[in-house]
């Protein structure tokens, strides 16, 4: 059987993300989506996502960008002068590595997100990273034990398979440098968290069998979506995107994934993609049933 995880990351950063989501869920193939406990457009996300019950909604743990849930008093490490999260992996790993972030902190963060998620009505089907810093050294295994505490039953392993990747790289490349460094950072990844899954399995938690979609952020296209369909293996693949619509409050927001999140709505929602996920009898599911099949 060949299932196929659709996870739309970014539920809650802005209202065109938001129905782009919607959109892309409603009449395409999206089936799963990350809900930002953070976003600027919250409330709209978790509107949505109760009013779309065939999505499954996960927790997009954020270090990265807008202001904690915690009392900033309580993460101090996590934020800046004026008390907002601020910087990518790569600053984050620094921070780590010099022991300038505060493994408690973190916890007492994320523990607040996903509280924030569940007291909006909203049982999350699994939990992500936003930007994939669950995946960072000594933050996946605090995504575990949350998991865990929360009776949430499946995280992603963002360990990119290389060749989902080469599949969905079909198709015209306007940014080649911009995929090369995220192929990069895909393989990185691989080697910060190289034992995440036996880490999950001995904990107890569930994951998708493969992931890709770390390089093609931002970059994808109807050729490599399709291509991937073609050659999408037995098991249960989670492919990550971005739709959404390209309006004014997504400009002005810092994110660097501006027109291609509504280039996303369209080849989700495209006839083409649709019948050929029918033609290659892929069985659309959320993580909700990744988990219950543990």
């Amino acid at each position: 059987m060949k299932n196929l995880i659709v996870n739309a990351d970014d539920l809650g950063w802005t209202e065109g993300v938001n129905r782009g989501i919607a959109e892309a869920h409603r009449n395409g193939i999206v089936t799963s989506a990350s809900l930002l406990a953070n976003g600027a457009a919250w409330r709209s996300g978790v509107e949505l996502a109760r009013s779309m019950p065939g999505l499954g909604v996960g927790v997009h743990l954020n270090l990265s960008d807008g202001e904690p849930v915690a009392p900033r008093e309580l993460v101090t490490s996590l934020t800046n002068d004026a008390g907002e999260f601020e910087g990518g992996p790569e600053s984050l790993l620094l921070r780590i590595a010099k022991r300038r972030l505060a493994p408690h902190e973190v916890e007492q963060e994320w523990d607040a997100q996903i509280e924030k998620v569940r007291d909006a009505g909203i049982q999350a089907t699994h939990l992500d990273g936003h930007k994939h810093v669950h995946m960072l050294p000594g933050l996946f295994e605090i995504t575990l034990r949350l998991a865990k505490r929360y009776g949430i039953g499946a995280v992603r392993i963002a360990h990119e398979a290389s060749s989902l990747r080469a599949a969905l790289s079909a198709g015209d490349e306007k940014h080649a440098a911009v995929v090369l460094k995220q192929g990069v950072q895909a393989r990185g990844l691989k080697l910060l968290a190289r034992d995440a899954r036996e880490q999950a399995q001995r904990a107890g938690i569930s994951a998708a069998d493969y992931f890709c979609g770390i390089a093609q952020t931002g970059e994808m296209t109807k050729q490599g979506v399709g291509r991937l369909l073609r050659n999408l293996p037995e098991g249960t693949t989670e492919l990550m995107c971005h739709p959404g619509y390209w309006d004014q409050a997504l400009q002005s927001t810092a994110t660097r994934l501006q027109a291609s999140r509504q280039t996303e709505v369209e080849i989700l929602t495209d006839v083409e993609i649709r019948n050929l996920v029918a033609s290659q009898g892929i069985r659309l599911i959320d993580y909700g049933l990744v988990a219950s099949q543990a």
